[in-house]
């Protein structure tokens, strides 16, 4: 691992986004909770949120940080049928929560996948740091990509 020993605590926010994209008939059984799973949207929240927490557990010399917040919202996008995960990850530490916020999203990616595989094998998704604002390198911000190649 990285030696942050000398480096001063401060304060470090990071966002990560994921986008799960569907057919359109199964976003409509999330809207109307009709997976015999359960709740896809609550799973993939607390899915998301322990898999922050479980960060430098799951990749290595990922340094363990103390995290202050973790906050996860999914939006049911019925015009793109889309589902859109925001993780945004906060600490006090020596060094940045990227990871964090990025593995929360893909696991709350992952937990959708999961849950509706049974009816839509043709799902994907993408995942990608949106900003992160803290330490020595300063803030950073990512518009993503689009979706289809332009050239």
């Amino acid at each position: 691992m990285v030696d942050v020993g000398a480096k001063p605590i401060s304060e470090r926010i990071a966002e990560a986004k994921a986008e799960v994209q569907m057919n359109p008939e199964t976003l409509a059984l999330i809207l109307t909770n009709s997976f015999e799973k359960g709740d896809v949207v609550s799973t993939a929240r607390i899915a998301g949120i322990m898999a922050a927490k479980d960060t430098s557990r799951l990749i290595p010399l990922c340094h363990p940080l103390p995290i202050s917040q973790i906050k996860i919202d999914i939006a049911l996008d019925e015009e793109n049928s889309c589902v859109h995960i925001t993780t945004m990850v906060k600490t006090n530490a020596k060094t940045g929560v990227e990871m964090e916020a990025l593995t929360g999203a893909s696991v709350a990616a992952l937990t959708v996948y999961d849950m509706c595989k049974a009816v839509d094998r043709s799902m994907n998704f993408r995942v990608w740091l949106a900003s992160k604002s803290g330490g020595r390198s300063g803030n950073f911000v990512f518009d993503a990509p689009p979706r289809e190649s332009t050239t």
